[in-house]
Formats: C-alpha cells, sequence, structure tokens
C-alpha cells in the first residue's frame, strides 16, 4: 500500500484547504505546519514512513511563509543522512493575485525535494487557456510543476474556486498513482 503524507503551511485558511483536497486525491496524512513553524507532536516520524510527501505553502513576498522556512531548515537533520532519498515529492502553493510568484514557491519546493534525493511529480494536467476556458476550470492558473490556486485577499477560504480546488484534488491523485509505479 502506498502512503503520502501533505505537509503545510497555511497562514488564513486557504492553503489549508487545497491541502485538504490535496490529501483527498491522494488519501494522505495531513501534517499541519502551526503558526510557529512546528509540526504536531510525531510530525517527523509520519514524514519518514511514509512513501511521499507533497509540500504546501502560501507564497508570501514570492517565495514559501517563513513556517514553512521554518520547517525546510529543520528538515536538514533527515537530509544529512538522507532519510528521504527516492521518496517522492511534490507541490503546491496558493496566493491572492493570479500570478503572485508562485512559481518562485513551487521552485523554492522543488529545490528542498532534490537536496533530499527525491523524485518530482508535476501536475499532469492540461491548462485552460482556450478562449472558451472559465474561472472555475481545472488548471485554470495553467501550472505543470504543482498546483496553483489564487484566493482574492478579502475572499474565506469557503469562497476558494471549486476549479482550483479539483485541480488540488487531481494532483493528489496523480501523486499517489505515480508513487504506486514506484513502488511496484
Amino acid at each position: 500500500m502506498t502512503t503520502v503524507a501533505v505537509v503545510y503551511h497555511s497562514g488564513y485558511g486557504h492553503t489549508e484547504r487545497m491541502a485538504q483536497a490535496v490529501a483527498e486525491g491522494a488519501g494522505a496524512l495531513l501534517v499541519p505546519i502551526d503558526a510557529e513553524g512546528n509540526l504536531p507532536e510525531g510530525g517527523w516520524e509520519s514524514l519518514l514512513a511514509v512513501d511521499a510527501i507533497i509540500m504546501g505553502s502560501p507564497t508570501y513576498m514570492g517565495s514559501v511563509s517563513w513556517q514553512f522556512k521554518k520547517f525546510a531548515d529543520a528538515s536538514s537533520k533527515p537530509w544529512f543522512s538522507q532519510q528521504w532519498k527516492d521518496k517522492v515529492f511534490a507541490g503546491f502553493t496558493n496566493s491572492a493575485t493570479m500570478n503572485g510568484d508562485k512559481l518562485s514557491t513551487l521552485h523554492y519546493l522543488f529545490t528542498l525535494a532534490m537536496q533530499h534525493s527525491g523524485i518530482w511529480v508535476g501536475t499532469g494536467l492540461m491548462p485552460s487557456n482556450a478562449k472558451a476556458a472559465q474561472r472555475n476550470d481545472v488548471n485554470y492558473v495553467g501550472s505543470f510543476s504543482g498546483a496553483m490556486a489564487q484566493s482574492p485577499s478579502d475572499s474565506s477560504p469557503a469562497e476558494m474556486f471549486p476549479g482550483d480546488l479539483e485541480t488540488a484534488r487531481l494532483f493528489g491523485k496523480r501523486v499517489a498513482e505515480t508513487t504506486a509505479r514506484f513502488k511496484a
């Protein structure tokens, strides 16, 4: 059986909602990073035990949140002994603007995964980029390297675009399916 964990930080609840959709698609365990940048009790052990780690952070000032960065810096302990080597990795992010430099955040997550000698999985989803495209279409934001969502700054997590959440769910499903192929 393939096991997946979604480790994420959410500042206002939007990234958490996205993490829940990713976890639903992947059948994954949620490992939230708290407001102080710490994992819950047993969080590090959970990440060691799984086959895949999907990382998520809001995009703040063109990168991950400081809370996620604190987690990433603390991951130097498993890095030193290559405990996460050959795990499957993937990443997702959310920001208030359509672009918001989200790709910089995904590059950060990709680089972290590569430092851990991991195997990266992208969305595998075609973008909704035709004239007939609607905001609630799957992969409307148009990312290949990881799932992206956009939440207006004055919206609640309950108001997230259904297409972005479906993109996140399908992305989680793809990561789990890809991980299963590596385990076969």
